[in-house]
């Protein structure tokens, strides 16, 4: 992937950063975007994810830069719309075209219909409202909207004909339950990115989603292992740089061929 630029957004920690160092591993230069979220205290949370959630993303710089790699940290609130031109303008000054997109960044609350308090995992719920509706489709469904928008106009209008876009959703045909809103906002990214798929064919673009297991990127306990274990469908528990292998496949050139798939992993 040398010569080739990424934009990964939620890449404080978890997959976003194990992603952004698999690409700059594979030789791209990354800007690692990221915003700190505090998280309401919750006992059925582990304290050390919440602490990942704050943090920024000099971190996953320093440790590409220290294996040779070329990136930079940008704190970027996706809930501005004017945010995604601005990633790409810091881009462009610092690393070069964007020709990469990872859209990984999630507004996550958890709300539901039910009356209940807590999830199966005992994570506290919060019924669904307009300010949980808007904190989700503003980050999971606006912003990737937007940055793929970004980056299609760009790549036109440099004549680019290599680009890659990944999107991370959750989710089933069910929708979410007990996570409704943010369900529904994954659906919704995906859409775009399955209609990115075909609109941008023509300019050399792939666009695929992926659609990780159970993956620890601090939130899992032993109760939500128990969980995984007793489900007939949940296979695994992945790790963070697991997810991160197969996108970072997808945004390179053996993936030329694969585009306009949701792929689950189990």
């Amino acid at each position: 992937m040398s010569g080739h630029v990424a934009i990964v957004t939620g890449a404080n920690h978890g997959i976003g950063a194990a992603t952004a160092t698999a690409l700059a591993s594979a030789g791209a230069a990354v800007l690692c975007a990221y915003w700190p979220v505090r998280d309401a205290h919750d006992p059925a949370v582990p304290q050390a994810y919440r602490d990942s959630r704050l943090r920024g993303a000099d971190h996953v710089v320093a440790g590409i830069e220290a294996a040779g790699g070329r990136a930079v940290a940008v704190a970027a609130d996706l809930t501005d719309p004017t945010a995604p031109a601005r990633l790409f303008d810091t881009a462009e000054e610092r690393l070069g075209p964007v020709d990469i997109l990872v859209n990984n960044a999630t507004g996550w609350v958890q709300d539901t219909f039910t009356p209940a308090e807590t999830d199966h995992h005992g994570r506290a719920l919060r019924p669904v409202s307009e300010r949980t509706w808007s904190q989700q489709f503003a980050v999971d469904a606006m912003a990737p909207a937007l940055l793929i928008g970004e980056l299609a106009r760009r790549h036109a209008a440099r004549g680019a004909t290599w680009g890659r876009i990944v999107g991370l959703t959750s989710g089933g045909e069910l929708g979410f339950p007990e996570e409704v809103s943010y369900g529904a906002a994954k659906a919704a990214q995906t859409n775009y990115t399955m209609s990115a798929a075909v609109e941008l064919a023509p300019l050399g673009i792939t666009a695929n989603m992926v659609h990780p297991p159970v993956t620890d990127t601090g939130w899992v306990t032993d109760t939500v292992r128990e969980v995984v274990a007793a489900s007939p469908r949940l296979l695994h528990v992945a790790t963070a740089a697991e997810v991160a292998e197969v996108v970072a496949y997808l945004a390179s050139d053996a993936a030329r061929l694969i585009t306009g798939n949701v792929i689950t992993l189990r």
